[in-house]
């Protein structure tokens, strides 16, 4: 199971493709071979880029809970799948990233990339360094999220 952490700013060349950072690459299990999916986040404008194993562990919590013949089940699966694809990296630890998506996540020529536990964000760089919390702001929100929590 992968586990990544650390942000990593990165340049993107104009076939779209971006040098994976080497402190990543050694937090992957071998069992993921170079192979994720990156699909466009739900809530924020970034990317979200997923092992292929991460991604099934996605894919049956979706399918836990939704209903392919219901008709807002099915709205919402096809929104959530729609832009999804498979990248891989090459021989120079590069991953190709769909121009569509980088469009969509307003990504030109710097990213971060972001480890989020079992996924990794990628953001343009100038989104990314505005949506910085201030210390006392997340310090207040982690007390709001985690202060009641029985840990």
């Amino acid at each position: 199971m992968a586990s990544f952490i650390g942000d990593y700013l990165c340049k993107i060349d104009s076939k779209g493709r971006v040098m994976f950072p080497a402190a990543l690459k050694k937090q992957m299990p071998v069992t993921v071979g170079g192979r994720f999916v990156v699909k466009k986040d739900i809530y924020e404008k970034c990317l979200i880029l997923y092992t292929l194993d991460e991604w099934e562990k996605q894919n049956e919590l979706i399918r836990s809970r939704l209903n392919p013949y219901n008709k807002e089940h099915s709205r919402f699966l096809r929104a959530y799948f729609r832009g999804t694809a498979e990248v891989a990296l090459d021989a120079s630890n590069r991953l190709l990233l769909p121009k569509r998506l980088l469009g969509l996540a307003g990504i030109v020529k710097e990213v971060y990339l972001s480890g989020q536990d079992k996924k990794i964000e990628i953001w343009a760089k100038e989104m990314y360094e505005m949506d910085a919390i201030e210390e006392d702001k997340f310090a207040n929100l982690a007390e709001n999220i985690l202060g009641g929590a029985d840990l």
